[in-house]
C-alpha cells in the first residue's frame, strides 16, 4: 500500500517524478502555480492544492522540485509557505539550491517542528521519466530510510550523510563537471568541423578513444547533430548551478580558476540566446564565432 505525499512544482523534472510516484501506488496532494500542469494529476487521482500550506496540511511529507534558490525559500518559510501546514513533518528538496540555502531553510523548519532532507536529482527529464536519476539524499537518517521506497520509485538512491547540504554540494560538483564537459565538448567540436572533419564521425571517434563524456555519448548524438535542441533543461538554469558551485568552493577556499572560464562560457550563453533556451543551444555560441554548424 502506497503512502499519501505532498508535491511542490511540476515543471519537466517534476512532472516526470510526481508521475513516477503516482506509478508506484502512492498517492498525492500537489500545487503549482501554472494550474494547467495539476490537471493531468487530477485526472488521475491526485488532490489539488490552493497553496504550499494547503499541501502542508493534507500531507505529512511534502516533496518539492522548484527551479531557484529563493523560489525553494519562499515556498518553504514564507507567507502561506509549508511552514504554515498543521501536518508536515518532513520536507524533501528535490531542487538545486546550494548548501547554505539547504542549511538555511533546515533551520527555519526545525523552528516548525519539520525535518528538511536534501535531495537534488541529477540525470535530466529522460532520465527522470525513467526513474534513473541519481538521487543524492542527505538529512536524519531515520526520516530518509522511512522515505526510501518514495526515493527507489524516484531513482538511485545515495544517502551522503545527516549534515544538511551534503546533497546539494554532491549535485553542485555534479552539475560543475556536466557544465564543463559540454561547454568543452562545443569547442572541440566546432574546431573540427571548421577543420573539415565530419560531426558525426567525430563523435564516434571520440565515444571509442579517450575523450568519451556524456555530452558526446548522449547530449551531441540526441540533441546536437538533429538541431533538436530538446534535452529539458535550461541555459540559464546551468548557469545559475555554476555559479552556485562556484559560491560553494570559494566558501569552502578552494581555487576556482577551470570553473571560472565555465561560469563566463554559460553566462554568454544566457547573454545571446536568453535563459530559456536549452542548454545545449550553448552550441551555437561557438558556431556564430567560428561560422559554421555542427550537424549529422
Amino acid at each position: 500500500m502506497g503512502e499519501h505525499f505532498g508535491f511542490i512544482g511540476l515543471g519537466n523534472m517534476g512532472t516526470a517524478m510526481a508521475s513516477r510516484l503516482l506509478d508506484a501506488g502512492h498517492t498525492l496532494t500537489v500545487y503549482d502555480i501554472n494550474e494547467n500542469v495539476l490537471k493531468p494529476f487530477v485526472a488521475r487521482g491526485a488532490r489539488a492544492a490552493a497553496s504550499p500550506a494547503a499541501v502542508a496540511s493534507a500531507a505529512e511529507t511534502i516533496l518539492v522540485s522548484l527551479p531557484t534558490p529563493d523560489v525553494v525559500r519562499a515556498v518553504a518559510l514564507g507567507q502561506n509557505g509549508i511552514a504554515s501546514g498543521n501536518r508536515v513533518k518532513t520536507f524533501v528538496d528535490l531542487s538545486t539550491t546550494g548548501s547554505r540555502m539547504a542549511v538555511e531553510i533546515a533551520k527555519g523548519l526545525a523552528d516548525h517542528e519539520i525535518a528538511a532532507i536534501d535531495s537534488p536529482i541529477s540525470g535530466g527529464v529522460a532520465g527522470a521519466i525513467a526513474g534513473t536519476v541519481a538521487v543524492m539524499v542527505s538529512g536524519p537518517k531515520d526520516r530518509c530510510d522511512a522515505l526510501r521506497p518514495a526515493f527507489d520509485a524516484i531513482g538511485k538512491y545515495f544517502y551522503l550523510g545527516d549534515k544538511p547540504g551534503l546533497g546539494q554540494t554532491m549535485k553542485l560538483c555534479n552539475n560543475l563537471l556536466s557544465a564543463a564537459c559540454f561547454a568543452a565538448t562545443c569547442e572541440a567540436m566546432v574546431t573540427g568541423v571548421k577543420a573539415g572533419l565530419d560531426a558525426r564521425q567525430m563523435i564516434e571517434v571520440i565515444n571509442a578513444a579517450s575523450g568519451k563524456n556524456d555530452a558526446t555519448e548522449r547530449k551531441f548524438p540526441r540533441a546536437v547533430l538533429p538541431r533538436t535542441f530538446n534535452m529539458g533543461f535550461t541555459a540559464g538554469l546551468m548557469h545559475k548551478d555554476v555559479k552556485l558551485y562556484m559560491d560553494e568552493a570559494a566558501a569552502l577556499g578552494v581555487p576556482n580558476y577551470v570553473s571560472a572560464s565555465v561560469a563566463q562560457m554559460w553566462q554568454l550563453a544566457v547573454t545571446q540566446l536568453g535563459a530559456d533556451a536549452d542548454f545545449t543551444e550553448i552550441v551555437k555560441c561557438v558556431e556564430q564565432w567560428a561560422d559554421v554548424e555542427v550537424k549529422g
